[in-house]
């Protein structure tokens, strides 16, 4: 008996979205850093996002589909990351910064975040051929717990958590907030190819490690921010 249309339509949904963000995030970082980082095989449904201690990042999206994806890095993490970065970059040891509340320590997380998105967001382009547009990632020094909430912007939102691994056993974790999506074939079609990582952030490296280690701290915005998550 041949198969209905529901039966064998493919469809994509929000583990198959988040599965392919944790892919973005293990691979720029894999690459950023030349330590091998992986994530948990278990994802944890939340039911609110967080910025968390000692350093949280977060972005938007919006487009074909809407969220919010947050990462919370504790101090060892944020430094091994940006310390391995650094140094793959070729920057002297001896002139890295060595605290996480650095400006450039900042930046440079930041900037990876960035890099993360920007990759989720061209295989969200090339895989289910619709469009997200991101805005600037945030990034905050932290000593307490703030709470973020993207409800008012999604129909159905769903949160979901996922435990990531270093290459020295630390640990930093991904949150996702989106809206209740599914994706469903309606023809074959082919992808189109994927950038090269290694020459793509090898391409951009001296452009942004300039920008972000160069780059003032607007120290008015900063204090906005703080202002605006009730801190």
């Amino acid at each position: 008996m041949a198969k209905t249309w529901q039966e064998s339509a493919v469809v994509y949904g929000t583990e198959d979205l988040l599965t392919s963000l944790c892919n973005s995030v293990s691979r720029v970082l894999t690459v950023a850093t030349q330590c091998q980082i992986q994530y948990s095989g278990m994802v944890q449904r939340i039911t609110k996002t967080c910025l968390k201690p000692d350093i949280g990042c977060f972005v938007l999206f919006d487009g074909g589909f809407s969220g919010l994806v947050v990462l919370n890095f504790s101090a060892e993490t944020a430094m091994e990351l940006y310390e391995s970065y650094m140094l793959n970059m070729g920057m002297p040891k001896d002139e890295l910064a060595n605290s996480h509340t650095s400006d450039e320590v900042s930046n440079i997380m930041g900037e990876l975040m960035n890099q993360i998105v920007g990759d989720f967001t061209g295989k969200v382009r090339r895989e289910l051929q619709t469009h997200i547009t991101q805005n600037q990632p945030k990034m905050l020094v932290l000593n307490k717990q703030v709470v973020l909430s993207v409800d008012t912007h999604l129909d159905k939102p769903e949160a979901r958590r996922v435990t990531f691994y270093t290459g020295r056993n630390n640990i930093f974790y991904l949150e996702l907030a989106i809206d209740r999506t599914e994706f469903i074939k309606l023809h074959e079609f082919e992808a189109n190819e994927a950038p090269n990582p290694d020459e793509v952030i090898a391409q951009t490296n001296a452009e942004q490690h300039a920008i972000a280690v160069h780059a003032p701290v607007d120290e008015n915005n900063h204090d906005d921010l703080l202002k605006s998550l009730g801190m």
